[in-house]
């Protein structure tokens, strides 16, 4: 396994961030309410825990992405800021508490992921589905995405949530096939694919997402057979955002993708055969989740 960024690059010197992407951190009661209420009700969001650039944004809007089975994953990928090493086993009270801390903040599209838990037979998927279930008793006509890990190419998995009913199933590529060996040391490319063409076949009418990071060193021409790649297998949806190194020990950015860039592979995307593309420096996998899936493109 691999533990953080070699010596080399651990050492390399942090590059400047462009005007893009400095952001005016908002706050208020609104921000204040979405922070407090998650502290109370024990849980977490990959907005915290990964360090997102638009959690201040998103908490000021009242909303949230659902952190569950975490906040430590069994893996240790290279580019994610969220803890490894996983704290015990799930919660059987989580599925109720993020069902209630929904209905709490009003919410209406409801975005839940988790870390990876390898450790677990069915890779946590049970979870996920009384997750869904538990949210949808409590808020009638909730819509609920889904942003899974691998399971490690389990299909029991994939159709225990899928079967679950799920809005969006959403699995994030994350980068091209080539770099996995040095940002996901411990995922496989086509494993992913995999997964999509798995879910596919248990409801060929459930939408499916994924994302990539751009600036860790792919070419254009690796970023459009990923993008072909995920359209073969049944991908309709699309988020594209600049990568941003979360500490020193993690993988360094190669380049800062500009948002004029940002906005050409959304047109290029969309003139593939993508029904709706989310493209631009800050745009993250459930970044206006809501947005994406109810028709709005824009970056």
């Amino acid at each position: 396994m691999m533990e953080g960024a070699p010596p080399q690059e651990r050492k390399k010197s942090p590059v400047r961030k462009p005007d893009w992407l400095r952001l005016k951190l908002p706050s208020g009661p609104d921000y204040e309410i979405v922070r407090s209420l998650i502290a109370s009700s024990a849980l977490h969001t990959v907005c915290q825990e990964a360090r997102c650039p638009n959690q201040w944004e998103c908490f000021s809007r009242q909303t949230a992405t659902f952190l569950i089975m975490g906040p430590g994953c069994t893996r240790n990928c290279r580019f994610c800021a969220v803890d490894h090493g996983p704290s015990g086993p799930p919660d059987a009270d989580e599925p109720s508490r993020v069902a209630e801390a929904a209905q709490s903040l009003g919410l209406r599209y409801v975005v839940v992921t988790s870390v990876t838990r390898d450790d677990l037979p069915d890779g946590g998927a049970a979870i996920f589905a009384a997750t869904i279930r538990a949210i949808r008793n409590k808020i009638a006509g909730v819509l609920i995405e889904v942003l899974i890990p691998d399971f490690q190419g389990r299909p029991e998995s994939v159709r225990t949530v899928v079967e679950a009913n799920p809005d969006v199933l959403n699995h994030n590529i994350e980068t091209v096939e080539r770099l996995y060996p040095s940002v996901r040391p411990e995922a496989e490319y086509e494993r992913s694919m995999g997964l999509f063409r798995t879910a596919r076949r248990f409801d060929a009418s459930l939408p499916i997402k994924s994302g990539l990071m751009l600036g860790l060193g792919e070419s254009a021409g690796e970023i459009e057979k990923t993008l072909l790649d995920l359209l073969g297998a049944g991908c309709t949806l699309l988020t594209l955002g600049q990568y941003l190194q979360p500490s020193a020990d993690h993988i360094p950015v190669e380049r800062f993708v500009t948002p004029a860039e940002f906005d050409n592979w959304k047109e290029i995307a969309l003139s593939m055969g993508f029904s709706r593309v989310a493209s631009g420096p800050l745009v993250r996998s459930s970044y206006h989740a809501k947005d994406l899936f109810g028709g709005g493109t824009a970056s």
